[in-house]
């Protein structure tokens, strides 16, 4: 054997190099062999026929053809697919159907692993989906697939791989063993132990931490993100609070908390006690002072500390060094009277307050005791240095100044009679047939204070001679010219001292209003009278008569001194006397405006040029039509009014002015807006978004203009001085539902805005408005003026008042207290448009109704458009300016002055024999008629059925936007009570008026007590088991109800009043401290009569409570009211206190008015006639006790 030839199909042969050798020849026998040949340069799915030539020397042979078939593995071309991912498992589906290389596939496998890691499992799959278990969360796995063949070719590579992550698990559990491992007043340190993956179960998580305090009766709660470690100080806590924490260890899957722990803050110094809070009460040498702890106390109060000196004195001779001082006080100690002062001085006091951790920031205040009258000299004897028989020779001393100086400074002689003429006052003859009794006067003057003092300097008996008798008309004469002998006297006096002299008399202004007659009833308008007591006088000069301003004397304010000299001339018993003023040099006139009546003028008002006026008598009929929609009603006459701009404004859109404007689309129309005057160097300072807006026959009577912002405050002033307008009304509060609506326009004391500087000199909070009153002085100028701003505050954050019974009551003061001689009225709310133009429209249909029996609503407001954009701005606001003008004509304005209140009052409660009614009958009667109704719906939260059993009756309910809810919580007791917040004259939500408490219910009346920090209650009704009146307070020691203590403290009875007081706290809320409550229990009034027996003993009882007030918490505490169902009884009581407080602070009774307010908070205030009648009594009885 030589050679073995392999040959291809197409024969062609192969050379020996190219055949692989033998491998192996096996001879079968002699005749046969066997050969195996390798064939290279084959590919896949090659498929050749192959046949072997054998060559020898014995010859050659050929031997039959094979075929020769090559099979590749099979692989996967697509990688798997993947159905569902969970955090310990895959759920994938091979995708083994579409391959590379040869099938049939006989086996299939997935093989896994980690991407990160070197290990790998394989697992048969035999299904169409295969599941992968006991994986760990949130790793990335890749997959892949291997398929196997049977026979040649066997298992391919493994397909393309699918690389996916497992998702995180819920944490095995939360941080363990969390401690807090350094407390401090205002932050804590955590600690806890680490931990891994083998807790978090996901590489992605984070730890934060949860925690919640309560500080000052407010709920704190927040969470914060703590960076991976073992450690945290979670900072900004307050001090002394008890915090509640918790650390979260969460991932996306899920969360696991640690268990709760609860520490208290260390103690740290306190905040500053409330300015506001300061309340204090000057005397002559004293000073009674008051406050409130601090809002942040950080602790317990220990210790008050208070510091004064002496700044300075009216009186240059006062020595105060000595006045100086420190007083500390308990922590249940927060007044103290401050004795032997120095009169006319101010002092400087220093209050902080003290814990544990020491004394927090001071506040200071400055306080002035009042002047005292001069001390007058004694004079041992009434005999004068010389008298003759029309002449009488005195010795005039100086009195002793006590806080401000007096004039006379040195002894001096004085002749009266002596028929000179001292600087135009004549000094004429005594009458020898007239006594006379010679008085010294000495009058010293600060800061609107005056006190005198006299004494008598000698007497002078008539002439024994014969004389004619004066005729009345010559005694007259002679009265007037006494009054120039007493000038020249004082004149001469001051001369010879070098004094200067100035001269300035002034008169009063007389209030000229014509009083109705007895027979006529009151009518709708601003109340008048000739009587300055009716209204609010001038905060600078109440009843002087003179009155000036002076630079200020050794750091202090305006300051007079006078003195004179009176004689009593008998036995006319009239008492002359005349000031001669006595100013520094420089003097300043203050100007304050006479108030009264005002003179129209004339201008043309055109009604109804598109819809009809309306008579007054028509109005209740047109309103309900227009109300019920159908046809023609409100929304489509709202509609007809021109929307938008109507008239350029071409200077407010300049990009100068766009600063100046608060909203885009509500400014000034060029041919209505106010016009500046020009600042130098500044050719646009001529521009405010403001507009003058006719009123009622009086052009340019208002000005309506936007809210102030912190760039146009001092343009503000600008246009008040510029326009001489005394009276500023602001319908808007500055902050409403989170948006600043108007900025802080005025001073707490004095500030200068630009070359105006204003001061505030008086406030006068009311529950539904405040007056405040400043005097304005420009740069340059002498001049002071007196502006008063209106602001009500009462106005809802959203839509308009539920009754207009606030806002007609705040038009009438304003239109009372306005000075008839002073500029444009300026009205504003935020833009100047919605609440200002409803403020002006009603008060110009108010005066419209009242000279000609019409209103004409629409044809006002379309005129008020023509002048300022999109005033009164929704149709909301539209309906309330009708509402408002029907309350005001069928109500009327009931308000009395209190110098008319006796006449008006028997001639309106004097019944008329033809119809055998009254005046107050009728007002009863329209009073009823305009109480609101209740309907069902506004009582939503007392008519649940869980509150069924906390009502005495279903009939008596407390309207939903009254409730004062519960806050103390109680178990599952529910935060609903049967009570309605009430406003007094002067504050808001003063007064709570409930039903007396059930036995299922008084846990609840004690969380009402302290919840709405109640100092006092009123108890009207007698106790009666049959009725379920039981007593609801501990006769002795003390009894928990529900969460809150009472402890009983005192308790005394005086005529028909018990009085108790108790301590009450919280008892789940320790840190909130105590609290003393008044009770009184009022015993004047039996179950059987609608009034109390006793008019002297109600009004004893309103005045204990007032004392009470203002004593304990500053007259801001809440009363608690009640009687049996808190309605006939609470309402009278109520209306009583307001109406006394509205005597005290306005000088009016107006008791239908404060009757209407209750009622339109619960309709059952004040129920019988009898009740009505009442209340007037009980005013003509406060009026006769002064």
């Amino acid at each position: 054997l030589e050679t073995i030839s392999l040959h291809l199909s197409c024969a062609t042969a192969l050379r020996h190099e190219d055949i692989t050798a033998v491998l192996i020849v096996h001879m079968v026998n002699h005749r046969r062999f066997s050969a195996t040949v390798s064939v290279t340069d084959t590919s896949q799915r090659s498929t050749s026929r192959y046949r072997c030539v054998i060559r020898s020397d014995g010859g050659s042979g050929v031997s039959n053809y094979a075929e020769l078939s090559v099979k590749a593995p099979p692989t996967p071309i697509a990688p798997p697919e993947l159905l569902a991912v969970g955090a310990t498992y895959l759920w994938i589906k091979p995708n083994a159907n579409s391959i590379i290389g040869d099938g049939p596939i006989m086996l299939k496998e997935v093989e896994y692993r980690t991407t990160t890691g070197n290990w790998a499992e394989t697992h048969i799959v035999d299904a169409p989906t295969y599941k992968l278990w006991h994986l760990d969360p949130d790793v990335e796995y890749e997959i892949k697939v291997l398929l196997t063949r049977p026979g040649e070719g066997g298992t391919g590579p493994p397909g393309p791989p699918l690389i996916t992550r497992t998702k995180c698990a819920d944490p095995v559990n939360g941080p363990q063993n969390v401690n807090v491992v350094d407390i401090r007043a205002r932050q804590l340190t955590l600690q806890w132990e680490t931990f891994g993956y083998a807790v978090t179960r996901c590489h992605s998580f984070n730890l934060t931490v949860q925690y919640q305090y309560v500080f000052n009766q407010q709920e704190f709660a927040a969470e914060e993100l703590i960076p991976t470690s073992s450690h945290y100080t979670l900072r900004g806590l307050r001090p002394f609070v008890t915090v509640r924490l918790r650390l979260v260890l969460a991932n996306p899957e899920g969360s696991k908390e640690s268990e709760e722990i609860v520490k208290q803050t260390e103690e740290d110094v306190p905040g500053p006690i409330p300015m506001e809070s300061i309340q204090t009460g000057p005397y002559e040498e004293k000073i009674f002072m008051q406050w409130k702890a601090p809002n942040e106390t950080n602790g317990v109060i220990t210790l008050y500390e208070i510091t004064y000196k002496a700044l300075g004195s009216l009186d240059p001779s006062a020595d105060l060094t000595t006045q100086r001082g420190r007083v500390f006080k308990l922590q249940n100690e927060t007044h103290h009277l401050f004795v032997g002062l120095y009169p006319g001085t101010t002092y400087y006091f220093t209050l902080k307050a003290s814990t544990n951790k020491g004394f927090g920031p001071p506040v200071t205040t400055r306080i002035a005791t009042k002047i005292a009258a001069p001390s007058m000299p004694e004079y041992e004897t009434d005999a004068p240095l010389n008298e003759t028989d029309t002449t009488i020779t005195v010795l005039l001393k100086p009195a002793q100044s006590r806080g401000a100086p007096v004039s006379l400074a040195v002894v001096q002689p004085f002749t009266i009679g002596d028929n000179k003429t001292y600087n135009g006052y004549w000094n004429a003859p005594l009458s020898p047939a007239k006594s006379y009794n010679i008085y010294f006067q000495a009058l010293s003057k600060a800061n609107g204070e005056t006190k005198i003092n006299c004494v008598r300097l000698a007497t002078k008996g008539a002439s024994t001679q014969n004389s004619n008798d004066i005729e009345p008309e010559k005694q007259v004469d002679s009265t007037v010219k006494m009054a120039g002998v007493i000038a020249g006297i004082l004149m001469f006096v001051i001369i010879l001292l070098g004094v200067l002299l100035t001269f300035k008399r002034r008169k009063l202004a007389k209030k000229q209003k014509e009083t109705a007659s007895s027979s006529t009833q009151r009518e709708m308008g601003p109340v008048g009278t000739a009587d300055k007591s009716t209204g609010k006088v001038s905060t600078l000069h109440k009843d002087d008569p003179f009155s000036t301003s002076n630079q200020d004397l050794n750091g202090f304010c305006e300051f007079s001194k006078y003195c004179a000299v009176t004689l009593l001339c008998c036995p006319v018993f009239h008492i002359i006397s005349v000031y001669i003023e006595c100013t520094c040099d420089n003097s300043l006139i203050t100007v304050t405006y006479p108030y009264g009546g005002c003179e129209s003028v004339e201008m043309s008002y055109q009604a109804g040029q598109f819809q009809p006026a309306i008579r007054v008598a028509d109005l209740l009929q047109h309103i309900t039509q227009m109300k019920c929609g159908q046809g023609y009603g409100f929304k489509e006459e709202y509609e007809g009014l021109a929307e938008g701009q109507t008239a350029p404004w071409e200077t407010a859109k300049k990009d100068e002015n766009r600063n100046k404007n608060r909203y885009g689309n509500i400014i000034a129309y060029d041919h209505t807006r106010v016009r500046l005057q020009l600042l130098e160097g500044d050719p646009h300072s001529d521009y405010i978004n403001a507009n003058y807006i006719d009123g009622y026959h009086r052009p340019r009577h208002y000005i309506a203009t936007q809210g102030p912002m912190q760039e146009t405050v001092r343009d503000f002033w600008r246009m008040i001085w510029q326009e001489n307008s005394a009276s500023i009304v602001m319908v808007t509060n500055l902050v409403e539902v989170g948006r600043v609506k108007c900025v802080r326009y005025w001073p707490d004391e004095t500030e200068v805005y630009g070359d105006i500087k204003v001061t505030l000199i008086e406030t006068e909070p009311l529950a539904e408005y405040v007056i405040r009153t400043f005097t304005v002085q420009k740069k340059g100028h002498h001049e002071i003026r007196e502006i008063r701003q209106f602001h009500f505050t009462s106005w809802p954050d959203h839509g308009v008042p539920c009754y207009a019974t606030g806002l007609l009551g705040f038009i009438r003061q304003v239109k009372f207290l306005n000075p008839p001689d002073a500029g444009p009225i300026v009205v504003h709310c935020s833009a100047g448009a919605g609440r200002t133009g409803c403020f002006i429209a009603v008060d110009i249909m108010l005066d419209m109704a009242e000279s000609e029996g019409v209103v004409d609503i629409f044809n006002c407001i379309r005129e008020l458009r023509s002048q300022r954009v999109n005033m009164v701005q929704t149709e909301e606001q539209y309906v309330f300016v009708h509402d408002a003008i029907l309350e005001a004509c069928l109500c009327g304005n009931t308000a009395i002055p209190v110098c008319e209140f006796r006449a008006i009052y028997y001639n309106i409660s004097r019944l008329d024999p033809q119809t055998n009614s009254s005046q107050i009958k009728d007002e009863f009667q329209t009073l009823n008629i305009v109480t609101p109704r209740v309907r069902p719906e506004d009582c939503s939260v007392g008519l649940l059925p869980r509150n069924h059993d906390k009502n005495r009756s279903m009939d008596v309910l407390a309207v939903d936007r009254c409730l004062p809810f519960l806050i103390s919580v109680d178990g599952e007791s529910s935060n609903y009570i049967n009570a309605a917040l009430m406003d007094s004259h002067k504050q808001p939500a003063a007064f709570i008026v409930t039903q007396h408490p059930l036995p299922n219910t008084v846990a609840d009346f004690w969380r009402l007590v302290f919840d709405y920090n109640c100092s006092t209650i009123v108890m009207l009704n007698e106790m009666d088991a049959a009725q379920l009146c039981m007593q609801y307070w501990p006769e002795k020691g003390s009894c928990c109800y529900g969460p809150i203590q009472v402890e009983f403290i005192s308790a005394d009875i005086d005529e028909d009043i018990i009085n108790r007081i108790f301590r009450i706290c919280n008892m789940a809320r320790l840190q909130d401290g105590y609290r003393l409550v008044q009770h009184f229990q009022y015993i004047g009034w039996p179950a059987y009569r609608d009034t109390p027996l006793s008019k002297r003993s109600i009004l004893q009882l309103v005045r204990r409570l007032a004392k009470w007030q203002e004593q304990y918490d500053g007259g801001d505490g809440r009363t608690v009211v009640h009687c049996l169902t808190g309605g006939g009884r609470s309402g009278t009581f109520c209306a009583i206190c307001s109406i006394c407080e509205m005597i005290q602070q306005q000088n009016i009774v107006d008791v239908f008015h404060t009757v209407k307010t209750l009622r339109n908070n619960k309709a059952n205030m004040v129920e019988t006639m009898e009740q009505y009648k009442f209340c007037y009594e009980v005013a003509l009885e406060s009026l006769n006790a002064f």
